[in-house]
């Protein structure tokens, strides 16, 4: 197309399904033609998809719409977009430029002292990142090692701890709980750029943004490492550890099998002879030199999951452990119980000691709807696994939280005025927290546990099966019972733009008449996050009386 018909277009007018529908059908092709390893044609194909109108289009619209790190500016400040600006930044991006360097900012890591480097390019360079995604990552979901389950599309933290229990729950392992040394920071340039199999304009493109440089108090050269915080950073942390798990697998036999479980840089390895541990460990630690990172020997630890001074281990906020028990309550002698870590519990009651404290002086509903993401989010996280007790520890704890924030408020009142005043009693469920116009606080307790189960191992969703990913979406861990009950009502797809949502979609529940204090469920509506976007933008605002929706994500 030529940018004079291009600009024919409104942004919110663009054919937004068709434009989906024809960019997945080239990853799908790519997908397909890596599988049966046809490199000229995934090459072929790869250029097709950058090349195209439609391919620019998506990818602006992922990092100015879609991305929730939207709002972060890089070096030149800009951080938001006008519509008539993305129609121009996809057509600047038939040409390619040097990319800019990375803004530096740090955030802190969950519960710990220390910082983590965020590295953040400027929102070309963001699309151009995202756009090169588009082509690369179907490529390489066809050739990643099964038992890899971060920063990939329908895999998730669940997969990897349901694959872990189902290689311990029949006889206890050894385990190798390992801790690479700074993983995105220390990767060689030169091995992900030898290992990513691309073509050689796309390589030029990826060897820019690894060394474009950082400002932090000056400018820094970026010698090693994949930053932080850029669009296509994981995936080419990815590829490097590709072959990692197959590599570690040669060393066992069909009678001793080793097994690896990763999530991104974090992993274990378990065995079920001693031996085969310190064995996989020298192995690990050779391969990894060879892409520049190396074992962090004070939190690489090795334990065995039912016997030892502490058995079990951690793994991704999970305790795995094994316990033994009598001969008539287990066959095989001992059980296998994976429930939320104790370290996980500390900082998530740390979180809403601290929001209670922050809101001392609010109203009790503000309180609960500053409460009730939180505690939703935590709860679906941990509950497909042993965490029954943990929710009704948990729930005890907030609820003397709470009532110390109620006796701040009115010091006067005993005990039973104080609850009088900011519990309902329910039949059934004891005392609610609740206000009488509001919806009640959502205890931990009142989280359904719900087995997940484990992705299967070589499937992807660029394979085109709709009936296994729309059914497997319903029970992911993130989707919340109501996004679930709408799922299924519309059959796994978008009720504005009628496509079906994928595992990586960020949905949104959009009020049909406009009023959040509307909640019947058929006044609601699962939409993808740029189609709720336009759903507001084109609704008249003098009707509308209600701003956009905040359901949890």
């Amino acid at each position: 197309m030529s940018p004079s018909f291009e600009m024919r277009y409104e942004w919110s007018t663009l054919p937004w399904k068709r434009i989906e529908v024809k960019v997945f059908k080239l990853q799908r092709r790519i997908y397909r033609a890596s599988r049966r390893r046809q490199v000229k044609l995934v090459h072929k194909l790869q250029r097709l998809l950058v090349k195209s109108w439609y391919g620019r289009l998506l990818a602006v619209r992922r990092v100015t719409q879609d991305n929730r790190g939207k709002r972060t500016a890089g070096i030149d400040g800009i951080k938001h977009l006008t519509p008539p600006q993305r129609i121009q930044l996809s057509i600047s991006l038939s040409q390619f430029s040097r990319p800019l360097p990375l803004r530096r900012i740090w955030i802190p890591k969950p519960g710990k002292s220390e910082k983590r480097p965020l590295s953040i390019p400027v929102m070309r360079d963001r699309a151009t990142q995202a756009l090169i995604k588009l082509a690369l990552e179907p490529q390489w979901e066809a050739k990643l090692d099964p038992n890899m389950y971060g920063f990939r599309p329908g895999r998730s933290c669940q997969d990897a701890m349901s694959a872990i229990f189902r290689t311990i729950f029949r006889q206890p392992k050894y385990v190798l709980n390992v801790d690479i040394r700074g993983c995105f920071d220390n990767i060689s340039h030169a091995a992900i750029l030898k290992k990513c199999r691309a073509p050689n304009w796309m390589k030029k493109l990826i060897k820019g943004w690894l060394e474009c440089g950082v400002f932090d108090n000056g400018l820094h050269p970026t010698e090693r490492g994949s930053p932080q915080g850029g669009v296509i950073s994981p995936l080419l942390a990815l590829i490097a550890l590709q072959g990692l798990e197959r590599h570690i697998k040669r060393l066992g036999t069909y009678t001793y099998p080793i097994y690896v479980v990763s999530y991104a840089d974090d992993m274990v390895i378990l065995a079920r002879r001693e031996t085969d541990i310190y064995r996989a460990q020298a192995a690990l630690e050779k391969w990894l030199h060879k892409i520049g990172l190396e074992l962090n020997p004070q939190k690489t630890t090795r334990c065995h999951t039912l016997h030892g001074e502490n058995p079990g281990f951690e793994f991704l906020g999970f305790q795995v452990r094994q316990y033994p028990v009598g001969k008539y309550r287990a066959k095989r002698g001992f059980k296998t119980l994976i429930s939320p870590s104790a370290d996980s519990v500390k900082r998530h009651l740390t979180r809403l000691r601290q929001t209670i404290y922050q809101h001392r002086g609010a109203t009790q509903q503000t309180l609960i709807d500053r409460l009730n993401p939180i505690i939703r989010g935590w709860s679906q996280y941990y509950r497909s696994v042993s965490s029954y007790k943990t929710f009704v520890n948990v729930s005890s704890i907030l609820f003397w939280q709470l009532m110390s924030w109620a006796n701040h408020r009115h010091p006067e009142l005993n005990r039973h005025q104080t609850v009088s005043r900011y519990w309902l009693v329910n039949r059934g469920g004891g005392w609610v927290f609740k206000s009488k116009d509001g919806p009640r606080l959502q205890y931990h307790r009142y989280t359904r546990q719900r087995l997940h189960i484990k992705v299967k191992g070589k499937r992807s969703p660029f394979d085109g099966d709709w009936l296994y990913w729309g059914t497997r979406l319903r029970s992911y861990p993130g989707v919340s019972p109501l996004m679930s009950f709408l799922l299924r009502t519309q059959e796994g797809k978008c009720k504005q733009c009628g496509l079906n949502f994928l595992p990586d979609s960020l949905m949104e529940i959009h009020h049909l008449d406009g009023n959040r204090d509307n909640n019947r469920r058929e006044n609601l509506a699962l939409l993808h996050r740029h189609c709720h976007d336009q759903a507001h933008a084109a609704s008249d605002l003098s009707t509308t009386t209600g701003t956009r929706d905040n359901e949890p994500r």
